[in-house]
């Protein structure tokens, strides 16, 4: 997963420990400009106290794994996607044709407990991938 791990999925928005986000799912979007559309969306018009950082493939992964949600536009989830078909997760192409209340269609994607299984005496959660647009 080195090569990977380090590929860039798009761009996060941060103003010190606060991220811009959609409810409580970190928005990723797809390029340095659509990020700031969302942060001058989310700051009012003031976007001046956010960052905009590039985020890499393993470190969305670090985030889904610690229990993070993430929300991706269309760029920044066809980047993200295939790698995380690559490494086993059960992902495909989403439709973004449809904009959305907001006028942006959103993809989550967060780790989520699925079943409960036992396994020689010990319970460990399954977890999946969930989708939504």
């Amino acid at each position: 997963m080195p090569e990977r791990s380090s590929a860039v999925v798009g761009w996060f928005a941060c103003r010190g420990m606060d991220a811009v986000c959609d409810g409580d799912a970190c928005v990723i979007a797809g390029s340095h400009k659509a990020m700031r559309v969302f942060v001058s969306r989310a700051a009012g018009g003031d976007a001046s106290a956010f960052t905009v950082k590039k985020t890499s493939f393993g470190e969305v992964m670090t985030g889904l794994k610690l229990g993070s949600a993430y929300s991706f536009d269309e760029e920044a989830y066809n980047r993200f996607f295939p790698l995380a078909r690559q490494e086993g997760l059960g992902l495909g192409p989403e439709d973004f044709s449809e904009p959305g209340p907001t006028g942006v269609h959103l993809v989550r994607v967060q780790w989520q407990p699925w079943v409960r299984a036992r396994v020689g005496g010990l319970f460990r959660s399954v977890m999946r991938m969930v989708r939504r647009g």
